[in-house]
């Protein structure tokens, strides 16, 4: 009786909810297929590299970012000559081998070098002292690098703190935290510098000698106090205008209601809306601080000497430049080649990682 009542044709009743099932057939293998996830789960920085690679630029910037920061850091090593000593031949120093251009020796060397002797050859010749233009650069650029990212990491860590608080806090905080950023913007940076540069030379000056602060200077000293001092409330301001806007978001009204914690609304709703600013603020602030300290070094107040600087080597290049023009040349496309290729990465990583800009 059950299998003859299976077969009697489907009758519904115009206020059943029942379905007919004779109206469905069983998914094909193709149909399965249909319903596969179309790419495997991912996470928000590797969608953002894989973005970044597609980028030619940017990926080339890197390229050319890492290949100076290798040859700053392996070429010296192997350099027979010293950043700071004069070219000797022989043991004895060579006077005659001041201000030659690139691939050329003095009298000596000429000497040394038909007689049997092998020297290393001066790939951008020598300065007025007599010494090696090739690894004065090389060490100037690493410590150019240094000092932009230790600046830009200063920058960034006090600048986030501070913007974050502020705009997340809001009202009488974000007033008075606001307040104190305007007083501090007002300050003079450049003055500050050349005020403390004056300042802890007299005063730390000589506690200072025989340690590694020494060979920074006191010059170098004030630079990194006024970066940690002024340079973050352009930082803060940005940090705590994205966190405004984006915090009265109703994705981030829904998190908060459905008990999310301010620890998980920061790191997942409203620091990877922030990340564009962050990312391009902290790639310009290292070129930024590049130029603050070549600025500073060609006016004097920057690396001690003998210590070379890409700012310092372009002030020393200046008292040639109708005669060696090479000397001013050699420094200058390095900073343009970092401050370039700095500026091609931060675009490249604000394109890659800004959901705003995805497709």
């Amino acid at each position: 009786m059950a299998r003859e009542k299976d077969k009697l044709p489907f009758i519904k009743n115009p206020l059943s909810l029942q379905v007919d099932l004779s109206k469905f057939t069983l998914a094909s293998e193709e149909d399965k297929q249909s319903f596969d996830v179309m790419r495997a789960p991912s996470t928000f920085w590797r969608d953002g590299f894989i973005n970044f690679k597609k980028n030619k630029m940017a990926v080339t910037s890197v390229i050319v970012l890492v290949l100076i920061i290798l040859a700053i850091i392996i070429l010296p090593k192997f350099l027979p000559y010293k950043y700071s000593e004069t070219i000797r031949v022989n043991g004895q120093r060579d006077r005659t081998v001041t201000n030659l251009h690139p691939f050329t020796w003095s009298e000596k060397e000429q000497e040394f070098i038909d007689e049997g002797g092998k020297l290393f050859p001066h790939v951008m010749g020598t300065d007025q002292l007599g010494r090696d233009y090739f690894i004065r650069v090389m060490i100037g650029t690493r410590i150019s690098l240094l000092v932009g990212f230790f600046a830009s990491i200063i920058v960034l860590v006090i600048g986030l703190i501070y913007g974050s608080i502020s705009g997340f806090l809001g009202g009488k905080v974000d007033l008075i935290m606001m307040r104190i950023v305007d007083i501090i913007y007002s300050l003079p940076d450049t003055l500050m510098i050349i005020l403390l540069s004056f300042v802890l030379k007299e005063t730390i000056g000589k506690q200072i000698q025989g340690t590694i602060l020494a060979k920074l200077g006191t010059g170098m000293i004030s630079m990194f106090l006024v970066f940690g001092l002024l340079y973050w409330v352009s930082m803060a301001r940005l940090i705590r205008g994205q966190i405004l806007s984006i915090k009265e978001n109703e994705y981030v009204l829904a998190a908060n209601s459905m008990g999310a914690s301010t620890g998980r609304i920061i790191r997942k709703h409203i620091l990877p809306n922030c990340i564009s600013v962050i990312i391009i603020s902290t790639a310009l602030q290292i070129p930024s601080a590049i130029f603050t300290e070549s600025f500073l070094s060609f006016l004097g107040l920057g690396v001690a000497v003998p210590m070379p600087s890409l700012g310092s080597l372009a002030a020393d290049a200046r008292q040639g430049l109708q005669t060696y023009p090479y000397k001013l040349l050699f420094p200058a496309l390095i900073i343009s080649l970092i401050v370039l290729s700095l500026n091609l990465i931060g675009d490249g990583l604000r394109d890659a990682f800004d959901p705003k800009l995805r497709k």
